[in-house]
């Protein structure tokens, strides 16, 4: 089993690619049903977010295995390899363990140590809770990097400064208007993205805000605390003329706001200037709406470099999340290399327990015969010693021939001890202390 990350983020992708590749919500149960049933897979975890559409996976085997989720990938959302292949990118093992950290600590977001992914992290991997698509392995894998975030948070300063694409946007609108005392904003969706959004408006006193959604509950929750108005996503066109800033983050798969429903919003408004956000993936707002004249659009692409100059102060925390991430992959691989050798051991006390029972009804079914007992108990420790050594010295050839310098040292450490765990096992002692006992003293006796 190898645990495998791929994906697709702002990195490596443009918006105009990276929306084409992502995972609706109503759409992640039967994408991980469909990743389950290809060769090779055993658990999966799908997240996809504005900016990153990634797959966490337990896989048998690498042969070959790249090719098979690039193709099952470019299948499902109707593309040719040649268009995603190049901005992929590939973390197996180790690699795949400590990017999953960065990315759950917020590390590798577009906002250094943004704190939204982590609940987006969460999400995903509870989508594949309820879908039974989970290894064992991946299971504890996300469960370890909940923690290393929370772990992260708590002991650096990453999280100090308010930065976030939401806070971004905010600042876009106070760099092009000053003021946004008197202005007038029109939010469309009722996210977690719209309610920081939301927040930070409300502490920038906006005249007034309109909140556009779906579904109205969701929206007033938000409403009430805000003190904004709720409108549903159809009455957009009759409200757009009202709102000088338009700031857009839905899950729709198709744009809301278009070219038209703009020209006539700037004729209503006797061509005022218009600033519109749209931080969404898909996009919201079709992007020929940023050739009109006083029409302003950005993307979330271009919140980038506002992004930027608010990091300053998170680099050096970051230098010291590395680090706690760095350690944790460690440690967790350990653990996961250590799951490995389980079903080995099982296996192998199993068997010594046949051979001390084997052996122990010839040595009892010979003494009961009039056998002498000394020879029985000679005899037996002979055959014992010999069934016993045979694996391990097979072993220890291999790793002499190997040069395996640290496993042959393993092996051969302590070898009265070992000798007496093997004993306990053999011999049906209760303890390896009364087994080492007997490895010390020579007597087949029971420890006191």
């Amino acid at each position: 089993m190898t645990l495998l990350a791929l994906g697709i983020n702002h990195k490596t992708a443009p918006v105009s690619l990276r929306e084409r590749v992502t995972f609706s919500p109503e759409s992640i149960e039967q994408a991980l049903t469909s990743l389950l049933q290809q060769p090779l897979v055993q658990g999966g975890v799908v997240l996809s977010t504005c900016n990153r559409t990634e797959l966490y996976l337990s896989v048998e085997q690498q042969e070959h295995i790249h090719e098979q989720l690039v193709s099952w990938l470019c299948e499902y959302h109707h593309l040719r390899p040649e268009e995603v292949s190049k901005s992929l990118y590939w973390h197996h093992g180790n690699e795949a363990v400590s990017h999953l950290m960065r990315v759950a600590s917020g590390l590798d977001s577009l906002v250094l140590g943004e704190p939204q992914i982590l609940g987006q992290v969460k999400k995903a991997f509870a989508e594949s809770q309820r879908g039974q698509s989970l290894s064992g392995e991946l299971e504890r894998l996300f469960q370890k990097s909940f923690s290393v975030a929370k772990r992260v948070r708590t002991e650096t300063e990453i999280g100090a400064s308010a930065v976030s694409v939401a806070f971004a946007a905010c600042t876009l609108a106070r760099q092009i208007f000053e003021s946004l005392a008197e202005l007038n904003v029109l939010l469309v969706g009722a996210g977690e993205t719209i309610e920081l959004v939301a927040r930070h408006l409300r502490e920038h006193k906006v005249r007034h805000m309109i909140i556009a959604n779906r579904t109205r509950e969701r929206a007033q929750l938000l409403a009430d605390e805000v003190g904004a108005e709720v409108i549903t996503l159809p009455e957009i066109d009759e409200r757009l003329a009202d709102a000088d800033i338009i700031i857009s983050s839905t899950a729709s798969p198709l744009p809301i706001i278009g070219k038209g429903m703009v020209e006539r919003a700037l004729k209503a408004r006797r061509n005022q200037p218009m600033l519109l956000v749209d931080i969404a993936v898909p996009r919201d707002i079709e992007p020929e709406v940023g050739k009109l004249a006083n029409a302003y659009l950005y993307s979330v692409d271009d919140l980038h470099a506002i992004i930027q100059s608010n990091l300053a102060q998170r680099k050096a925390a970051a230098v010291q999340a590395e680090s706690i991430v760095q350690q944790e992959s460690i440690n967790f691989m350990a653990w996961l290399r250590s799951q490995g050798a389980v079903e080995t051991i099982r296996d192998y006390r199993s068997q010594a327990d046949q051979i001390r029972a084997e052996m122990e009804a010839k040595a009892l079914a010979a003494i009961a015969q009039g056998a002498d007992v000394e020879q029985v108990i000679h005899e037996l420790a002979h055959r014992l010693t010999n069934r016993l050594i045979h694996a391990p010295t097979k072993s220890l050839q291999q790793a002499a021939g190997d040069g395996d310098v640290e496993r042959f040292a393993i092996i051969t450490r302590q070898p009265r001890a070992g000798s007496a765990l093997v004993f306990s096992l053999l011999t049906g002692f209760n303890t390896t202390h009364e087994a080492f006992y007997c490895c010390q003293t020579g007597s087949v006796t029971r420890a006191p």
